[in-house]
């Protein structure tokens, strides 16, 4: 496709987000591709309101806002919790659950999505099932895009457990693990490696957009 976007080493990319710890794994993602990152908080890029109702609309927001801003190449990503008993919130308002007089504080948010849980009666594990996803958005300044989608399963556990990660992950705990994403080490939570799907919803998203954009692997 003509018009496909692609990135090569030395090449420049805008990082939409003004999230420290989503900064932070998407460093650690991009870590070996050579590329130049830059993020929107460090280029002092206004924030744009998040008014889309799925993960699709808000990275394609933020993407293109700063694409445009930053006249280059940006990659967005909207992510959350969606938890089956609360009818998949809080889904694309995961951060929204976290808001509060001084800023985010992901302990309360984590609270009150357990409050919810316990007053909608899911107790045992079976009963808390939820999903973290993630929508990737690369876009050019001229309005193209492009979307990598991820998703993990897995179980809302409490108390929250381990001080790694960010946001909801101490009370995340992965399918086919005892232990959740807030006790596993960075590497273990992106698992990612050239030709291999990840283990996190936006290592498996970042996956995709490797294979499209990066041509499949680390570049040394």
């Amino acid at each position: 496709m003509a018009d496909k976007l692609t990135l090569r080493r030395g090449d420049r990319l805008v990082l939409a987000t003004h999230n420290a710890g989503k900064l932070m794994e998407f460093k650690e993602l991009l870590a070996g591709f050579g590329l130049d990152i830059v993020s929107a908080a460090e280029l002092g890029l206004p924030e744009p309101e998040e008014t889309g109702t799925t993960f699709v609309e808000n990275a394609r927001i933020k993407a293109h806002a700063a694409a445009k801003a930053a006249n280059g190449i940006a990659l967005a990503d909207d992510s959350g919790l969606a938890v089956d008993a609360l009818g998949g919130d809080p889904g694309v308002y995961t951060a929204n659950w976290a808001e509060t007089a001084n800023g985010r504080d992901f302990k309360i948010g984590m609270r009150r999505v357990e409050d919810a849980l316990q007053a909608a009666g899911a107790q045992g594990p079976s009963e808390r099932h939820g999903s973290f996803n993630a929508t990737l958005c690369l876009a050019h300044p001229d309005g193209r895009d492009q979307l990598y989608i991820g998703k993990v399963e897995g179980t809302i556990v409490w108390p929250p457990r381990g001080d790694q990660g960010h946001g909801f992950d101490p009370v995340f705990m992965p399918q086919g693990f005892d232990i959740t994403f807030g006790e596993m080490p960075p590497e273990m939570k992106h698992s990612w490696a050239p030709g291999k799907v990840g283990l996190s919803h936006r290592a498996k998203a970042f996956s995709k957009f490797v294979d499209d954009v990066l041509g499949g692997g680390v570049e040394h």
